[in-house]
């Protein structure tokens, strides 16, 4: 199922008038386009934790540069081919190198594909992906909303979302998961689109 922004925004319009104030607020919105490959976005994710985004993008751009050899995006069994002094070289700790050869090996396995990420439901996603080194639920939450588009995630650890929640719903402190839950309830079944609004409006100035 892929996201209907057009949908989401009337129901969430109907459904919270907080959401409501802010799609009057920040006007229609789309999520950034995935990347070509879901193998290619995982990369990404890894490479990019933790890391500002000036810095990640450097060394993301360096790592790519070692396999342009004519293909799109280098293949797991490359990775796994290539010395770890060569991925060092591009600016990869070696935490993050085992990440990626993680990522890797469980691709050349078979436990994660292309196809299979693309058709499995969000649990099922997220469950395969937090066996690889290095990600965690918010690393896959995250692929399902930006790389898989898909509709309904309420990231209830992510620090943009409630510190948002906390703003717009006029809270004395951030909220925990389950009052992050309660409020995105009605949302349901279109978290994603809410989340986007939310993070949008950390970065507009708006009134409190």
């Amino acid at each position: 199922m892929a996201l209907e922004i057009e949908r989401a925004i009337s129901h969430l319009r109907t459904a919270d008038p907080v959401m409501a104030a802010l799609v009057d607020a920040l006007g229609p919105i789309q999520p950034r386009p995935p990347q070509p490959g879901h193998f290619e976005a995982l990369c990404r994710a890894i490479v990019y934790q933790q890391l500002s985004g000036r810095a990640a993008s450097t060394i993301f751009s360096r790592f790519r540069a070692r396999f342009d050899k004519g293909s799109p995006f280098p293949q797991p069994a490359e990775i796994l081919a290539t010395p770890t002094e060569e991925l060092r070289a591009a600016g990869l700790s070696r935490q993050k190198i085992a990440s990626l050869r993680s990522l890797a090996e469980h691709f050349v396995a078979g436990d994660l594909d292309e196809r299979g990420l693309e058709h499995w439901p969000d649990e099922e996603v997220i469950a395969h992906l937090t066996r690889v080194r290095g990600i965690g639920r918010w690393t896959a939450e995250m692929f399902l909303i930006f790389q898989l588009h898909r509709p309904d995630v309420l990231p209830v650890g992510d620090l943009g979302i409630n510190r948002a929640i906390m703003k717009r719903y006029r809270l004395a402190s951030m909220p925990g998961p389950e009052q992050v839950r309660a409020i995105g309830a009605p949302w349901r079944p279109h978290a994603t689109v809410a989340c986007l609004y939310l993070w949008r409006s950390e970065d507009t100035a708006l009134q409190a």
